[in-house]
């Protein structure tokens, strides 16, 4: 019994350490497994997507209902209807933006729970359990995105310029947020704890969604503070998708940014993920070196 457990031994300590599989294709098949993980625990879970509804519709009715009939937009008169058609691409974009702090929580809980050394006893890509959980943030993103678009078509926000627009900005806003997912995976790397994540990946976004043309007209703000939120990225989404829902009140800024918010849009959603995404990774693989 000595002998075959020494054998044993012996065997663990001569084993070969497992290699990760490399290559697009094995990076793909294994994102998608963990994808499915992730979304499989919000099936099981369903209080993750019912509570991260709430505040976004909650958003949607105090605004339209509380705030809309006081905040006029230049151009034209103090009108809760008129605010509405304005304030949807900000909600819209706050809530892709927003999802930030759980996929920070999320990913913080799964470094805390010992999951990443149950990934590194297996022969898959390392990048995958980032991708295959931004991934998964992404199809609830869109879900959520749904449900508040029907939430708001019944307080009166409408479409002007037909459903390829339509569908086009919704596009951008997916983009916003798969991009700031991987900000939130940063995060949640970085953190010692999913409470520590939650409140990281939420402090730096309350000045990013406000200091933009989301719920006021940039126009009404500082002169020296006006071309930071001209230049902010999430003002970009909002003015582009205001432009292709037909939502536009009021005269468009004559700033590039919001003259050229599509591709400006784009460029700052490519850019973010790029950065993240290698900053990610790189922090993932030295946790799990």
């Amino acid at each position: 019994m000595t002998t075959t457990a020494s054998t044993s031994a012996q065997g663990a300590i001569g084993r070969s350490p497992v290699t990760p599989r490399s290559g697009v294709a094995a990076v793909l098949h294994d994102s998608w497994v963990v994808a499915k993980r992730n979304l499989r625990r919000m099936t099981r879970i369903p209080e993750i997507v019912v509570f991260g509804l709430m505040q976004p519709v909650m958003f949607v009715l105090l605004f339209s209902y509380v705030m809309g009939g006081a905040i006029q937009i230049p151009g034209t008169t103090a009108s809760s209807d008129a605010y509405t058609q304005f304030l949807m691409a900000g909600i819209f974009a706050q809530t892709v933006t927003f999802a930030v702090a759980g996929a920070s929580a999320g990913i913080a809980e799964d470094m805390t729970k010992g999951l990443v050394d149950r990934f590194r006893a297996l022969p898959m890509a390392r990048a995958a359990v980032l991708t295959g959980r931004t991934f998964a943030d992404l199809v609830q993103t869109a879900f959520t995105l749904v449900v508040l678009a029907l939430v708001a078509l019944l307080v009166g926000w409408r479409i002007h310029e037909g459903v390829l627009s339509a569908l086009g900005a919704f596009a951008l806003l997916l983009l916003l947020g798969y991009a700031f997912s991987w900000i939130g995976a940063l995060i949640g790397l970085s953190v010692r704890s999913p409470e520590a994540a939650t409140s990281a990946g939420l402090i730096w976004l309350f000045p990013l969604t406000f200091i933009s043309n989301a719920f006021v007209p940039i126009s009404s703000m500082p002169g020296w503070l006006q071309p930071i939120a001209y230049w902010n990225p999430f003002s970009a989404t909002v003015q582009a998708c205001r432009n292709l829902f037909g939502n536009q009140v009021g005269p468009v800024d004559p700033a590039w940014p919001m003259q050229h918010a599509v591709v400006v849009s784009i460029g700052w959603s490519i850019v973010i993920t790029a950065v993240f995404s290698w900053l990610s990774v790189r922090k993932y693989r030295r946790a799990a070196g």
